[in-house]
């Protein structure tokens, strides 16, 4: 598979002992790649040193075979964009305002908004729903329209690539799906390359075409979800007995946690 945006035997650190340990892969073209694992094992890190917020201690990560401290900011804006965990907008934003935040890579100084900068925060507006919010502040928002409207601006971009951070952080169920279709939407008919870190790990397995999971700051294993998720996975990446069968809605292979409490109550009732 031809890849753009590669990991080459890369560690990456706070300073400390490094939290990502000579990780490398490469991120297949046009598909959707998720990052799983436990809690610090490093999938934040590394997604953040792949939109070049950290700097890798030892190996490199390239961007069509460059390295990307060696890619301008401008530039490299121009062909990757960032959703992080927690964005924060300046107060009283509105959300036109905000999408169009994301036009900045490409004016030049001193020019204001051209015809292509309109549609393109439009269109972005328009795919992920939120048009009818426009002129509204965005402090006003339900979490779910917030989350949209930061999609929105990360699209404004028109990159390549998308990276996103738990782009489904304190949603409920239903907006998770919401996010993860339009996402997934966007993928299949513009080729958008997304590289999502999640923690629920069902609806990582129903989405990605492509799983990265991570133990202890290295790369566990790595595949389609058919083919690498499994009980053995579960047990090996998140310390944790499973059953795995397939998603009766969209057959790809889905995680019954065992827990003690349940395996307890089964075992009594056999005695």
């Amino acid at each position: 598979m031809e890849s753009v945006l590669a990991v080459r035997e890369a560690s990456v650190g706070y300073g400390g002992s490094p939290v990502v340990k000579g990780v490398d892969f490469c991120i297949p073209s046009g598909q959707i790649s998720v990052l799983i694992g436990a809690n610090a094992c490093g999938k934040s890190t590394l997604l953040k040193a792949m939109a070049r917020l950290l700097k890798p201690t030892s190996g490199e990560i390239t961007l069509n075979g460059t390295r990307i401290d060696k890619i301008s900011t401008k530039a490299l804006a121009r062909q990757l964009g960032l959703l992080p965990q927690t964005p924060i907008a300046p107060e009283g934003i509105t959300v036109s305002e905000l999408v169009g935040r994301g036009r900045f890579p490409h004016r030049s100084f001193l020019r204001g908004f051209t015809k292509e900068d309109y549609t393109a925060v439009a269109e972005s507006m328009d795919s992920m729903k939120v048009s009818d919010l426009a002129d509204r502040s965005v402090d006003e928002l339900s979490g779910g329209q917030r989350q949209r409207v930061w999609i929105a601006m990360a699209l404004a971009q028109r990159t390549d690539i998308l990276l996103l951070d738990e782009p489904t952080t304190y949603l409920d169920v239903a907006h998770q799906i919401e996010i993860l279709d339009m996402l997934t939407q966007l993928n299949r008919s513009r080729g958008t390359t997304i590289v999502m870190v999640l923690h629920e790990v069902n609806l990582a397995a129903r989405y990605a075409d492509h799983l990265f999971a991570m133990r202890d700051g290295k790369l566990a294993a790595s595949g389609s979800p058919e083919k690498i998720f499994t009980e053995s996975l579960v047990k090996d990446v998140f310390s944790l007995e499973s059953v795995v069968s397939p998603d009766p809605v969209s057959g790809m292979p889905m995680m019954f946690p065992r827990g003690r409490y349940h395996s307890e109550s089964i075992l009594r009732k056999n005695i």
